[in-house]
């Protein structure tokens, strides 16, 4: 049986760290997002240095670790004179891990509209920007929803790396926790099942989202 109690009397420390790992997850999905969606269209423009950039980014950042590039935030910058909190750096490296992986994901959605799309937007006199954020994307958008949805989920979990550099998230107050009480399993059951607390409703909503436009094609 699970030692209520631990729960109970750390609540404050559950709640913060609850808290802290909600803030990380929501500043690193919209920034993710934007970079990521960035990205994508380099990889896809019809310049070729941006395509270079593009896929410089996408395939350097996601065939390294997360830990490495939260740790070029909190430690590699400052040796440079540019400093960040724990907080900042771990959201500011989940942010750019992500966004690789999103980057492809939109890519995938770029390619899979149709390219007259494309022409009957340049001719009707929209520029290739314009075109691109007009016409394309949102259509991309809609037909990635379930890779995309699967992705922040995966960058919720992925959040529980700023309790490697003290970031005030669940698993560093877990760990705090489990410090003080010398227990483990309970401690850490208790952080996972804040964790579902915001992996299972975001799944329900991409999969609420998805259906609705999927009557509405």
């Amino acid at each position: 049986m699970l030692d209520y109690s631990i729960l109970i009397e750390h609540w404050d420390m559950y709640m913060q760290g609850f808290a802290n790992t909600l803030k990380a997850s929501v500043l690193a999905l919209i920034g993710s997002f934007a970079i990521g969606t960035v990205m994508a269209v380099f990889r896809i423009a019809p310049i070729r240095p941006l395509n270079w950039i593009g896929a410089a980014y996408v395939e350097f950042i996601r065939n390294i670790p997360l830990i490495l590039i939260v740790f070029v935030f909190f430690v590699g910058l400052p040796a440079i004179g540019i400093r960040f909190d724990s907080f900042t750096a771990g959201t500011l490296g989940l942010t750019v891990y992500t966004a690789a992986f999103i980057a492809e994901v939109i890519r995938a959605g770029i390619l899979a509209v149709p390219k007259g799309q494309m022409e009957a937007a340049r001719s009707s006199g929209l520029t290739y920007l314009q075109a691109m954020w007009y016409v394309i994307l949102p259509q991309a958008v809609k037909i990635v929803i379930p890779p995309m949805g699967n992705q922040f989920i995966n960058l919720v979990k992925n959040s529980s790396v700023l309790g490697v550099i003290a970031g005030l998230d669940l698993m560093y107050f877990g760990d705090l926790i489990s410090s003080e009480t010398f227990v483990t399993f309970d401690v850490y059951i208790f952080v996972a099942l804040f964790y579902l607390l915001l992996t299972i409703p975001l799944s329900l909503g991409v999969g609420a989202l998805e259906r609705r436009l999927a009557k509405s094609r």
